[in-house]
C-alpha cells in the first residue's frame, strides 16, 4: 500500500489467497481480530480497499466456493469460521462495505463494483437483514441507474433475491424492489439498448420470478391461501415483462428468462381452470417460443463455430418450453403449430429458409411434446391424428424437399424418418419420399453433411417400413449400387460418401435383401450380388498391400481392405440368428466371404487394422453361422496370437469368450489346445518393462489383466474346467497363482471381483472331497488368506461401489468354501487363520457364526462390518 506503484493484479490476488488461507489456519486459535486488524491498516484508502476485497473474496471463496467439493472435516471447520464470523465481525464488515460504497460510488467504479460483488457473494450466508434494509437497498437502486455500476447492482440485487427465506417476506421484498425498478423506469425494455446490461437485468427478472414462485409453492402446501393468491397475482404483474425479455432479439437476454417462464407453465398446470389472461399469455409464450426457434441470417451451417453452439443450446431450452406448453394446452400447442406449417408451406418457394426450417421443425418437435407409445401419432385421439396426418400429407407433397438450403432438406429427412408410421396410413407417398433420399436432394446432394446424416437416416426409414418396400428392392438397390463402391486408395476421385456412411447403405441393402418377400434362391442371388465385388477387390487388394513398399500406401491399401471386411459385416446385421441366414439361402455366400477374408491374418504388414476387421466379421458369423464358423477358428487364432500387442489380446479375448460361451463343450478340445499358447501371449505382454510414467501402457496392461480374467470367468461359468485342469500340474498351478495375485495385489476392484468369481467356482467344482490332488491345500494355504488379505489392503476402498461388488463376491468365495469343506473350514479359521491375524476370539466367534448363516446375505452384510472394523 505503501509503494508508489501499485502491485501487478496477480500478485494482488496471491496475496489475497495467501491471506484468506491464513484466516482460515489462524482465525479460531490464534487470529480473532483478523479482519479488525485489516480494517485498522486499510484505513479506507484506494490502494488498501482494494486489497481488501480481494481478501474478503478469497476468504468467501475458501469457505463457500461453489464448485469446490470439502470434505466433511472441512465443511465443519468451514460452518465453525462462518458461525464465528457472523458472531463477531460480520456487521462490522458490512459498515465497512456501506462506507466504501458511499465513498466511492462516483469517483471510483472499479473498487464500488468490486464492493458489489463482495455483497453478491457474502449474502447467501450472512442475515440478509443487515443487507435487505432502506438504507442499502435504496444505494443499490441508485446504482442501478448509473451506468458503470448497474450491472454489478443487478448481480447484487439477484444474490438478495435468491437469498432463502420466510415466503411471505420474500413476496413483500421482491415487490419493493419491483416497484422501484418500475419506477426507475427499468421495466421498459424497448427503450434500452445496452444488451450486456440487459441480460444481467432478465437474470435478475428471472431470479425474481421464479423466487415469486418458491413462496406461491410453499404458501399452497402451508395451506395460505390469501397469501398464496396474492404472490400469484404478483407473478402475474410480471409476465409482460417476461414475454418482452423472452421475445428479445438477443438470445442471451431471451435465455435468462427460460426459467420463470418455464415455471410460470408449471403453475398454470396445476390450476383447474385458466383465466383468459393466462390463455393469452401461453398463446404469447407459444409465439415467442415459434419466433425465437428461428435461425438467425448469420448461422453458418457449413462451419459450426462457439457461436452456432450457444444457439444449439438455447434451441434445447425453447424444447422443453415447448413441452411444457403442449402440458398446459395441448389443443392450443396443435392448432398454433398446425397454422404456422400450413401457411408457409403454402408458399415455401417464396419463403425464406429460416422460416421454412422452423415450420417443419415445430411438426418434428410435437412427437415429443404430445407424446404417444410407439409412434402411434396416427390413431388413438382423431383430431390430433388428422392434423399430423395432414401435415404430413402437406410436407412429403408439397415438394418442399427440393428446397435449397441444407437445413430445410435435413429437417424434411428428420421429420419423415420421425413419423414413419404415417407411410402405413398413406403408403402411396413412399415412392416420393425414396426418391428424394435416393437422388440430388438426399445421397447424392452437394453437401457432405446432408449426404452423411441421409446415410444414416435411409436406413433408418428402410428399416421401419419393412414389407411395405417390397415394390421397389430392386430399383433401390440398383440405385444405390455406384454409392457402395470401393473406393481404393488409387482411384483418385472423391467418393459421395465416406466409408462411414457407406456402412449404413450396406445395411439397408441387407435389410432390403433379407426383408423381400423373394425365394430363399432369389435373396441369395441379390446378396452375392453384393458381397462378390467386394470379395473380388478384397484379393485384388491384398496382393497390392503384400507389394508394397511405401507405408502410407500400405496404410491407405489396409484401411481399404478394413472398409471391404467392415461393409460385409454390416450387411449380416439384417440377420438375427443363424436360422434367418439360413432360411435366407445366405450360408454359403458369408462363408465364401470368410474365405476370402481370413487370408488378411497372415498379412505380416499393418497387422492391427487387418486383424481388427476380420476380428469383427468372425464375432457377426458366431451369431450368423454359428458351428459352420468352427473350423475357421483355430488357424485364425493362430494367427491372430502372433507378434501381437496388448491391445490386440485384449480385442482378441472376447472373441474367444464369445466362442466359449456359447458353443461349450463343442470347442473343447480346441481351447485345450490354444489355452497356454494364448497364456503365454498374455503373461509375455504383461511381463514387458514399462516406463514409469507410461499413463496409456498402464492402462493397456491393466484392461489386458481385466481381459485375462474375463476369460477363466467364461471357462469355469461355461462348464469348461478341465480344459484348465488337463494343462499339466505346473500350468494349473500357474493359473491359480495369477488369480490369487488378480484377487489380492492389483487395486482394480473390477479385476479383484472376477478373480472372486473364478476362485468360488473353482471351489464349487473341485473344492469336495474328491476334487483334483492337492486343491484342498491350496483353498487353505491361498484363497483362504485372499479373502482376508485383499480387503484389509488400504487400497480397498469400502466406500466405493465397484469394490464392494468385489467384497460381495469375496463373500461368495468364503460361503462356497464353507459348504464344500463343511466343520472342517470353521475350525481352520478359528483355530489357525483367524488367530494368526491378530483377530480377538469374541470376534472369531461372531465371524463363524455369521459364515454358518444359512442366508448369504447375512454374512455379505456381516463381512463389510467385520472389515471395517478390521482396517488398520
Amino acid at each position: 500500500m505503501l509503494n508508489p506503484q501499485p502491485e501487478k493484479t496477480f500478485i494482488r490476488n496471491k496475496a489475497a489467497q495467501v491471506f484468506a488461507l491464513l484466516f482460515v489456519t489462524e482465525y479460531l486459535t490464534k487470529w480473532p481480530k483478523f479482519f479488525f486488524d485489516i480494517l485498522s491498516v486499510v484505513d479506507l484508502n484506494p490502494r488498501g480497499v482494494d486489497m481488501y476485497l480481494r481478501i474478503l473474496m478469497a476468504v468467501d471463496a475458501e469457505l463457500v466456493d461453489r464448485d469446490v467439493v470439502h470434505t466433511s472435516e472441512e465443511a465443519r471447520r468451514n460452518t465453525l469460521l462462518k458461525d464465528t464470523m457472523r458472531e463477531q465481525c460480520i456487521p462490522s464488515l458490512v459498515e465497512s462495505w456501506y462506507q466504501i460504497l458511499q465513498n466511492y460510488q462516483y469517483n471510483n467504479s472499479e473498487l464500488t463494483c468490486q464492493c458489489l460483488e463482495v455483497v453478491g457473494a457474502y449474502v447467501s450466508w450472512i442475515d440478509l437483514s443487515l443487507i435487505a434494509n432502506e438504507r442499502f437497498i435504496n444505494m443499490l437502486l441508485g446504482h442501478m441507474s448509473v451506468e458503470v455500476l448497474r450491472e454489478e447492482a443487478c448481480d447484487c440485487l439477484f444474490e438478495i433475491v435468491n437469498k432463502g427465506m420466510d415466503p411471505i417476506d420474500k413476496t413483500k421484498l421482491v415487490e419493493s424492489l419491483c416497484q422501484v425498478l418500475q419506477s426507475a423506469g427499468l421495466f421498459s425494455i424497448d427503450q434500452e439498448d445496452d444488451v450486456d446490461f440487459l441480460a444481467r437485468f432478465s437474470k435478475l427478472v428471472n431470479g425474481m420470478g421464479q423466487a415469486l414462485i418458491a413462496s406461491w409453492t410453499k404458501l399452497i402446501k402451508n395451506g395460505d391461501m390469501k397469501s398464496a393468491q396474492d404472490t400469484l397475482q404478483a407473478i402475474e404483474a410480471k409476465v409482460a415483462l417476461m414475454l418482452q425479455l423472452l421475445i428479445h432479439e438477443d438470445d442471451d437476454i431471451s435465455s435468462n428468462i427460460i426459467g420463470f417462464c418455464y415455471d410460470y407453465l408449471h403453475i398454470l398446470k396445476q390450476l383447474s381452470a385458466l383465466s383468459d389472461q393466462q390463455k393469452a399469455n401461453v398463446e404469447a409464450i407459444m409465439l415467442a417460443v415459434m419466433k425465437k426457434l428461428t435461425y438467425d441470417e448469420e448461422y453458418n451451417f457449413e462451419n459450426e463455430g462457439e457461436d452456432e453452439a450457444m444457439f444449439v443450446e438455447y434451441r434445447k431450452q425453447l424444447k422443453l418450453l415447448l413441452d411444457r406448453l403442449a402440458q398446459v394446452s395441448p389443443e392450443l400447442l396443435l392448432a398454433s403449430v398446425r397454422r404456422v406449417f400450413n401457411t408457409t408451406l403454402q408458399n415455401w418457394q417464396t419463403t425464406r429458409f429460416m422460416e421454412v426450417e422452423v415450420a417443419i421443425r415445430l411438426l418434428y418437435m410435437l412427437a415429443e411434446a404430445l407424446p404417444v407409445s410407439h409412434g402411434a401419432h396416427f390413431s388413438g385421439d382423431v383430431t390430433k391424428a388428422t392434423a399430423l396426418q395432414d401435415m404430413m400429407r402437406t410436407l412429403v407433397t408439397s415438394g418442399v424437399s427440393a428446397y435449397q438450403h441444407t437445413s430445410v432438406t435435413l429437417e424434411f429427412f428428420e421429420t419423415v424418418v420421425r413419423y414413419e408410421k404415417f407411410f402405413a396410413v398413406e403408403p402411396q407417398h413412399i415412392p416420393t419420399v425414396l426418391m428424394a433420399f435416393l437422388d440430388h436432394r438426399g445421397l447424392r446432394h452437394t453437401s457432405p453433411k446432408v449426404r452423411s446424416r441421409t446415410a444414416y437416416l435411409f436406413s433408418r426409414f428402410v428399416k421401419s417400413l419393412n414389407k411395405q418396400m417390397n415394390p421397389f428392392i430392386e430399383d433401390v438397390l440398383n440405385r444405390i449400387q455406384d454409392l457402395m463402391e470401393l473406393s481404393p486408395p488409387e482411384n483418385g476421385y472423391q467418393a459421395l460418401l465416406s466409408s462411414d456412411d457407406q456402412l449404413f447403405i450396406y445395411e439397408t441393402a441387407g435389410v432390403l435383401i433379407v426383408n423381400s418377400e423373394y425365394s430363399a434362391e432369389r435373396k441369395q442371388v441379390l446378396m452375392r450380388n453384393l458381397l462378390a465385388p467386394l470379395m473380388e477387390k478384397f484379393k485384388v487388394l491384398l496382393e497390392k498391400l503384400m507389394m508394397a513398399q511405401d507405408e502410407d500406401r500400405q496404410m491407405a491399401l489396409a484401411d481399404c481392405l478394413n472398409h471391404a471386411v467392415g461393409f460385409a459385416s454390416r450387411t449380416s446385421k439384417a440377420f438375427s440368428n443363424k436360422q434367418t441366414v439360413k432360411q435366407c439361402g445366405c450360408s454359403e455366400v458369408y462363408l465364401d466371404c470368410l474365405q476370402t477374408f481370413l487370408p488378411a491374418l497372415s498379412c505380416p504388414l499393418q497387422k492391427e487394422v487387418l486383424r481388427s476387421g476380420v476380428r469383427t466379421f468372425l464375432h457377426r458369423m458366431i451369431i450368423c453361422l454359428e458351428e459352420e464358423v468352427l473350423p475357421f477358428i483355430p488357424s485364425a487364432s493362430e494367427h491372430m496370437l502372433k507378434d501381437c500387442e496388448a491391445k490386440d489380446l485384449q480385442e482378441f479375448i472376447p472373441l474367444i469368450n464369445q466362442i466359449t460361451a456359447k458353443f461349450k463343450t463343442q470347442v473343447s478340445p480346441f481351447l485345450q489346445q490354444m489355452f497356454m499358447p494364448l497364456l503365454h501371449a498374455i503373461f509375455e505382454v504383461l511381463l514387458l518393462p514399462a516406463e514409469e510414467n507410461d499413463q496409456s501402457a498402464a492402462l493397456e496392461k491393466q484392461m489386458l489383466r481385466r481381459s485375462y480374467f474375463a476369460f477363466l470367468q467364461t471357462v469355469t461359468g461355461s462348464g469348461m474346467s478341465e480344459v484348465i485342469a488337463n494343462q499339466g500340474a505346473e500350468n494349473v498351478e500357474r493359473v491359480l497363482f495369477t488369480v490369487i495375485q488378480g484377487a489380492v495385489d492389483y487395486p482394480d476392484p473390477i479385476a479383484q471381483k472376477t478373480c472372486f468369481i473364478i476362485l468360488s467356482k473353482l471351489v464349487e467344482l473341485w473344492g469336495g472331497k474328491d476334487g483334483p490332488v492337492g486343491f484342498a491345500d491350496f483353498v487353505y494355504k491361498h484363497i483362504v488368506p485372499a479373502c482376508f488379505l485383499a480387503p484389509l489392503k488400504q487400497t480397498f476402498d469400502l466406500a466405493d461401489a465397484q469394490t464392494v461388488l468385489a467384497l460381495s463376491e469375496c463373500a461368495v468365495t468364503l460361503k462356497t468354501i464353507h459348504l464344500k469343506r463343511g466343520p472342517e473350514c470353521i475350525q481352520y479359521l478359528q483355530q489357525e487363520y483367524l488367530p494368526s491375524l491378530q483377530v480377538s476370539p469374541e470376534i472369531i466367534q461372531e465371524f463363524c457364526q455369521a459364515l454358518q448363516q444359512p442366508d448369504a446375505k447375512v454374512f455379505k452384510n456381516y463381512l463389510k462390518v467385520f472389515f471395517q472394523r478390521a482396517k488398520p
